[in-house]
């Protein structure tokens, strides 16, 4: 890097792991490049990430700003693993109120960019008033952001789709044929969360003034997976747009103590490889005591080994694990592994024995499943997932549950067929040369490095021009 070219870079994740967790990523991407990162959250999930991640670089500063107390809002929540999903308006309220302390702190450390996320609607205008540039980093896909719409016209509150319905349809300006929409029964819950709190814009004017105002969107995707979404998306934002490849984890990015790993280690060592079913839905997720009995009866009727990470929703008050079939975890305590804490996800994927990840489709989850060549099932439940799932399925990356459109019912028959059709998966075929791309290091540090370049370039043209 030129002397004198050090890029001071403050970055501001959404409080979700699976926002927190790439950013961080990211951040470590651009600091051993030599920039300067000012990693801002509060601090229990700073605190999270400190728990949970590898050592940090030198180059990244983590700056914790308290979190403001919202009526409403449980003690303590700061990330939407703390709350049930009906509260997470009042989540978004709350990160709303760190705008001033964030601008204090940019004011003070006056960095070349900030680098922010999709629910900071207001940060790009700061940024404008206070000379620094920003940069949109989308963890949502070319897909999704396509889908939610042109930002002039969600900026503006002309998006004319208020209904579960509205959603379930291709959007008007994608001018190819596509399958990528909702299922009614997955945007019902966020149609009704909206609607359960209006305390803050909407998750549509968030995208539209994160992606309208900034000066560079960058994606985590690829144009080799989603080609006709790229383009149509430089359409619909008019400005520049670089994809940032997938930030594929490595095996030992983040860990867990010594006995909680030994222990799921000690269970996958004795299995055969890519034998084990590893089931994980996120922590936002609240499934119905139908959807874990089906799930269950389904991995039980497989005859595959499975390990599954079951925690109870954050403001439930049932055990999860009483919503398991009567007898079930003494029928399969020989061939599946219930684990009842937050699970190493990275390194449980990346242990050989596991060869089919049943997912809700966070693009996260997605990512990790696919760098490390696992066949995903698809169990997609709300926010973007199922989006996701259509984009993959499409592209034949993975296999999806059948499920009734309109209350998303399913049954333990079809889980099962899934389980044993994924274990029979082609090796020679499109999808394991797709997921071996996702994987490619060299290929993701072309692209990152190319995101990188233009930082530095735009850095070193301000201060040609001045």
């Amino acid at each position: 890097m030129e002397k004198g070219s050090e890029l001071h870079i403050v970055v501001f994740p959404w409080l979700a792991m699976g926002h927190l967790i790439p950013f961080l990523r990211f951040s470590m991407v651009l600091a051993q490049k030599g920039h300067r990162i000012y990693f801002v959250s509060t601090p229990r999930n700073i605190n999270r990430l400190l728990r949970s991640t590898q050592k940090l670089s030198s180059n990244v500063s983590l700056i914790s700003l308290p979190l403001l107390s919202v009526p409403g809002l449980p003690p303590n929540a700061e990330n939407t693993s703390d709350i049930p999903y009906s509260k997470q308006q009042l989540l978004k309220k709350a990160f709303d109120l760190l705008q001033h302390q964030l601008t204090d702190f940019m004011q003070s450390t006056r960095p070349d960019w900030v680098i922010y996320d999709y629910a900071s609607h207001w940060l790009p205008s700061i940024a404008s008033d206070l000379g620094i540039s920003a940069a949109f980093f989308s963890l949502f896909t070319a897909a999704t952001l396509s889908f939610v719409g042109p930002p002039s016209m969600l900026m503006n509150g002309e998006d004319s789709r208020s209904k579960a319905e509205d959603f379930t349809v291709v959007p008007k300006w994608v001018p190819f044929e596509s399958n990528v929409m909702y299922r009614i029964h997955e945007i019902t819950k966020y149609v009704d969360k909206t609607k359960q709190d209006e305390t803050g814009p909407s998750d549509s004017v968030r995208f539209g003034f994160a992606a309208g105002e900034a000066d560079l969107v960058i994606i985590r995707s690829s144009p080799e997976l989603e080609p006709e979404w790229f383009e149509l998306l430089g359409n619909l934002l008019t400005k520049p747009i670089i994809p940032l490849g997938w930030l594929p984890p490595e095996e030992e990015e983040y860990r867990s103590s010594d006995i909680e790993w030994a222990y799921i280690k000690e269970w996958l060592d004795k299995k055969e490889a890519e034998s084990v079913v590893y089931v994980a839905l996120g922590t936002e997720a609240s499934l119905t005591r139908q959807e874990v009995s089906e799930l269950a009866l389904g991995l039980e009727k497989s005859r595959s080994p499975f390990l599954w990470a079951l925690k109870s929703t954050p403001g439930s008050t049932q055990n999860v694990l009483e919503m398991l079939p009567d007898g079930f975890e003494e029928r399969v305590k020989d061939n599946g592994l219930i684990y009842k804490e937050w699970a190493p996800q990275v390194k449980i994927l990346g242990h050989e024995s596991v060869g089919v990840f049943l997912t809700h489709c966070g693009w996260n989850s997605v990512v990790e499943g696919l760098s490390f060549n696992r066949v995903l099932i698809m169990f997609p439940v709300l926010n973007d997932q199922g989006l996701n799932a259509r984009l993959l399925q499409g592209k034949n990356l993975g296999i999806e549950i059948p499920r009734n459109e309109q209350d998303g019912a399913f049954t333990s028959d079809s889980v099962a067929e899934l389980v044993r059709q994924a274990k029979i998966d082609d090796p020679d075929n499109m999808t394991k040369k797709m997921r071996g791309l996702i994987g490619d290091r060299d290929r993701n540090s072309q692209l990152t490095s190319a995101v990188v370049h233009y930082l530095e370039e735009n850095k070193i043209s301000k201060l040609r021009a001045c």
